[in-house]
């Protein structure tokens, strides 16, 4: 049955198939586009871009998070991608111009911590399939598997200028799962939605989650949580050198494979980025501890509430510092939070980013970093716009692997752009037009380009452009 997801606008035509092809070669590549370093092709995605007619946005505010702001300047859009920001551009052939007068324009929004799709709404047993809470270690599982597409939180992110988000597991486990990286676009399929090229994550949790979900059998103190990553690690050396001695000679059999250690072993190799679930300072140095005694990266701990305290060390190990602007105080280990944390991480170098971990959250991360950037300031901390406008797109772009594509407003990137109202770090400004990978996915202005899931159809209640 075809459905539509925009009024008036059919949703079969504008997407791929599905495809469950096998490969007959082993890939090097662990992307959520491509296979593995196994024999089979492991759910590549199968998404297409929808790009519009050209479309120059002139006369704007451009804050491109790669450089100063730009006023009274205009920005191209084609086939895409971004062809031109500057002051002075002219419009081709067909392209629909669109006056930028007052407003704001920044690159989409990109939430590295989200788990829209796997604990979707309405928030019952039947949508809870975030935690495999079954076992500490549950690196086989994919938040892929989980992750359900007619989730209808997904277009009221999209409606707050959010583009991509990681769809990561629970933090019941001290390792969770792979992540999935996603265009918010209406789709049928999550492959339909996942980015090419960009690499998997691995979600990891330290603290009091796990010890608290198996505190009858274990573990159930720090020490134990810290005894069962390293198990878990050792078991995948062994497993990445058997494998590794076999793909390069191919002889005899190939070893038996296992779901869990060929994610911890893809780990250890350096193509999943691990992202990593801590509240305190003392447990981050611990975590960057167990990184260089296996030989792989944390790309990003999230939450970090302790970040302030171990600020230089994020900095000189060059992992990434996930934060919320004022979410604290919910659990002993995220008591010791500060307004001012991610200002302190601003200035000790550390990479910043503001997330949300909350299907409420997500809608107003442009909010959010304006609160985190105004209470360094008035603390004496200086935080530029040009920095915190990257808390929420270049830097959780770099998070993400996917930098060289997407995150800010430069010529030959992706065309994720979000037209604000206003100043987007006022809370009085709203995303008036989103455009994913040169799409108009949402317009304020048009109910025809305000996505609505099949979990709507029949409904009448007021859309989000009123």
């Amino acid at each position: 049955m075809t459905r539509r997801l925009f009024p008036g606008l059919l949703l079969l035509p504008l997407l791929g198939c599905a495809s469950a092809a096998h490969s007959a070669q082993p890939s090097p590549s662990a992307s959520a586009g491509g296979s593995q370093s196994w024999s089979r092709a492991q759910y590549p995605s199968t998404y297409q871009r929808r790009a519009d007619a050209p479309v120059l946005i002139r006369n704007a505010t451009i804050m491109t998070a790669a450089g100063p702001e730009l006023s009274g300047a205009s920005l191209l859009i084609q086939d895409g991608k971004i062809v031109a920001v500057g002051r002075d551009l002219a419009a081709p052939a067909g392209a629909r111009v669109v006056d930028g007068t007052g407003k704001f324009v920044t690159p989409g929004l990109i939430d590295t911590h989200s788990h829209l799709g796997v604990y979707s709404a309405p928030g019952t047993f039947a949508e809870g399939d975030g935690n495999e809470a079954t076992n500490p270690v549950t690196a086989q599982v994919w938040a892929e598997h989980s992750f359900w597409p007619q989730d209808p939180q997904i277009p009221l992110a999209i409606a707050g200028g959010v583009t991509i988000i990681q769809a990561l597991p629970g933090s019941a486990n001290l390792i969770g799962g792979r992540s999935a990286t996603l265009r918010l676009v209406p789709s049928r399929t999550v492959q339909e939605m996942k980015l090419p090229g960009a690499p998997y994550g691995l979600k990891m949790a330290c603290g009091e989650n796990p010890k608290r979900v198996y505190q009858n059998r274990g573990p159930s103190t720090r020490m134990g949580n810290m005894a069962g990553y390293r198990e878990a690690f050792i078991r995948a050396e062994r497993y990445r050198e058997r494998w590794d001695e076999w793909l390069a000679n191919r002889r005899g059999t190939a070893p038996e494979r296992d779901l869990q250690l060929e994610t911890l072993a893809e780990v250890l190799r350096g193509r999943i980025l691990v992202h990593n679930h801590c509240y305190r300072g003392d447990e981050m140095a611990q975590m960057l501890d167990l990184a260089r005694e296996f030989g792989f990266t944390i790309r990003s701990f999230h939450h970090v509430v302790e970040g302030y305290k171990v600020a230089d060390l994020l900095a000189r190990e060059g992992t990434a510092a996930s934060v919320w602007a004022d979410w604290w105080g919910f659990k002993m280990e995220s008591l010791d939070g500060v307004p001012e944390n991610a200002a302190l991480l601003q200035a000790a170098g550390a990479r910043t980013i503001i997330h949300s971990d909350s299907p409420e959250g997500i809608q107003r991360l442009n909010q959010e970093a304006a609160k985190a950037m105004y209470a360094g300031n008035r603390a004496g901390i200086p935080v530029t716009r040009e920095q915190a406008i990257r808390w929420i797109t270049a830097n959780p772009a770099w998070a993400l692997g996917i930098d060289q594509t997407t995150g800010t407003l430069e010529p030959g990137k992706a065309a994720d752009v979000v037209l604000w109202s206003g100043d987007p770090f006022s809370v009085y400004s709203r995303a008036e037009q989103v455009y994913n990978d040169g799409w108009l996915v949402f317009d304020r202005n048009d109910p025809t380009r305000q996505p609505r899931t099949d979990f709507h159809l029949g409904q009448t209640a007021p859309g989000v452009g009123r």
